[in-house]
Parts: C-alpha cells; structure tokens; sequence
C-alpha cells in the first residue's frame, strides 16, 4: 500500500503544477454543487458521496457547499436519466454520482436507460475488490481443487443481470457446474446463506469479506478461492493487493484451461468487471461541461486522494483501495466504454439461454 501512496502522490503533484492556472479561470465561491446520488439515503454510494463531500468542499476553487441529493429508483437508473435529460449547464454545478448497479443496465442496452457515460466527463473513480470463497466441506482446500470439479455448486444471487454477472460468468468460464438460486437482497443475505448452509459458494466485496469471512476462514468455516482482481496501470486485471497470496480470476483460469482468458466471454467479463469493481463508483461531469471546469475539479479530486485525512478514510471506509483521477480514471472507464456489439450481444444471449431472463 505503501508504493501504491507514493505513486498517487507523484501523480498528485503533477497535478498539482496545473492547478493555480486552473483555480485562476474558475471559482466556485458563493456557490453550491449539487451531487446527485441515484439511491437511498443511507447506501453504500450514499456513504461513499458523503466522505467525498467535505474534501471537495476543501479544495474546489472558492470551496463551494457540496450538497449530496438522493435520487433513487429503478435501481439507480431515475437518477441517471435525470442527470442525462435535465442537466444541461457547463458551469460543474451539478455532478453525478454512479456505480457498478448504474453502469450495468448501461452496458445490458436495457431500454429504460437514457444516460449515456461516453458524453461524460470522469472526475475520479473508487474501485473496490472481490474475494470468492467456498464450504470447506466440499474438500477443496484451494482454487486448484477447482479443476475437474463437477459437483453441483449452490450461490445465492441477487440476479442475472445484477452485478452477479461478474461471478456467475467466471464460475461459467471455469466450467464449474453453479446452480444460482435468484431473489435474494445484497450479497450480506448471500454471506446468511452460506453461513447456514444453503448455499456454499459465495464472494463478497473486499471490505466486507475482510470484516465478515476473513473470520470464518481463521475458524476452518470458509475456504478462499480467488479475487476477481485489480486493474494497474497498464489496464491489466493484476492479484488484488488486500489478498496478494489468492490468484486473480484470469490466473485461475489459466490454471485450470492451461491458456490465458480470451474471446467473447472474456471480453464480457472484463467490461462488466472494471464497471462493477475496478471503477465501482465515480463522479462525473455533463458533457458541456467547459474544460476548465473538468480541470478544476480533476485537479481537485488529485488534492483529496492526496489529503492525509482522506487517506485514512480509504483506509478505514474504502478498503485501502487507490482512489483514481482524471485521465487514470477515464482511460480505466474507456475499457467499459470500448467493449464491442457483438460481445455485449454475447453476454445478453448467455443470460438468457443460461436464466431464461432476457434483457429488456
């Protein structure tokens, strides 16, 4: 973590020459910024908006009020459409705040979605990790047990098109035979599940699993499998720093294909991977937004994710994940962005030939 710090700070600096000449064309003072969250109070993109917000109060020029406004519905998608159809200024003072249950039906083509992040302009992004792990009881003591293992395998998810795509495809790639038993709420109700015994493979975001399995682990109740892994900067899917000792996702499958990942599938998984976990949420600017604008406020987000204070919030509340800005950050999303028709088609046709739920 310590190198991770040092590389944010270099690039902070850099950042940092630009910003008296951003700070010199804009001001914000006397102003209030008005950050539109697409969920209910109390969420996790509502936490993590609410951390944000003093800093950004603290280092946009004029240190304008940041004020967080809950738009929830459609599973975030009401939030998006409004921020799509009705914000139209150039001046920065309305942002959006999004996750990986915001870019999902994006990349699904699912017909109620209006937004569309290839106008925006990425501010920063915050990734997260996932850790998968297994019943003991089955006899695997690693993920190489998961070679030749054709046993039926419970998972409880929240749905097909959720962001259990990321898992339910990588059990897929692994030929593992995974029944996904559907309708249950948050992956805290599929950690319930495994804990008693209905299901018994199951992940969890990093900062849950370290507080919630890394427990059961120590007590012989769950075995880890694998992370889905971390993007560095080079855009490559790496071991994910919180759990170095597990393999990553495209490691596993190497290990159990003899090959590196690749085709459709791939491709699907690794869009839908970085819009859930390798950018989970982010903050972005509307198209017409004016270009010193975007720079203040990415010269901006360089000045939080550099803040001491802050880093002890990452720490704390965000899973010690880098926090990533400006150009790191859009040239991450530009990997979701770039995925091809033809392998968004894929994955909508595996969805429904595998669930029988069919994308509308």
């Amino acid at each position: 973590m310590k190198r991770w710090s040092i590389i944010l700070l270099t690039v902070v600096c850099a950042l940092a020459l630009v910003a008296p000449a951003v700070q010199a064309e804009v001001d914000f003072a006397g102003e209030q910024i008005t950050w539109i969250i697409p969920f209910k109070v109390g969420g996790g993109s509502d936490v993590w908006s609410r951390l944000y917000a003093p800093f950004f109060q603290k280092y946009l020029p004029g240190n304008p009020i940041v004020a967080v406004k809950n738009m929830p519905g459609g599973g975030s998608i009401t939030g998006g459409n409004y921020f799509q159809t009705r914000v139209r200024g150039d001046d920065g003072l309305t942002v959006f705040g999004s996750s990986g249950s915001t870019s999902f039906p994006y990349l699904l083509g699912n017909s109620k979605v209006k937004y569309d992040f290839a106008q925006y302009h990425i501010v920063f992004a915050s990734p997260t990790g996932g850790v998968a792990y297994i019943n003991p009881d089955l006899g695997i003591k690693s993920a190489a047990g998961l070679k030749g293992y054709t046993k039926e395998l419970a998972y409880a998810s929240q749905g097909a098109t959720s962001l259990d795509i990321v898992p339910l495809l990588a059990f897929d790639m692994l030929g593992l035979n995974v029944k996904a038993i559907f309708g249950y709420k948050g992956r805290g109700g599929g950690r319930v599940a495994f804990e008693q015994g209905e299901v018994n493979i199951d992940y969890l975001t990093s900062t849950a699993y370290i507080k919630n399995v890394r427990p059961l682990v120590k007590q012989g109740l769950a075995v880890p499998l694998m992370t889905w892994g971390v993007l560095d900067d080079d855009g490559n899917i790496v071991r994910d720093p919180i759990e170095p000792d597990l393999p990553c996702f495209p490691e596993v499958y190497e290990m159990i294909h003899g090959k590196k990942p690749s085709g459709q599938a791939w491709n699907a998984w690794k869009a839908f991977m970085i819009a859930g976990f390798g950018v989970q949420k982010a903050m972005w600017l509307p198209e017409k937004t004016k270009p010193e604008v975007v720079a203040a406020y990415r010269a901006a987000a360089g000045k939080v994710i550099a803040d001491p204070e802050f880093q002890t919030v990452v720490e704390k509340s965000l899973g010690g994940y880098p926090q990533v800005a400006g150009e790191k950050a859009r040239k991450a999303f530009d990997q979701v962005l770039s995925v091809s028709k033809e392998d968004k088609a894929w994955v909508i046709k595996w969805i429904k030939d595998k669930y029988g739920v069919e994308v509308k």
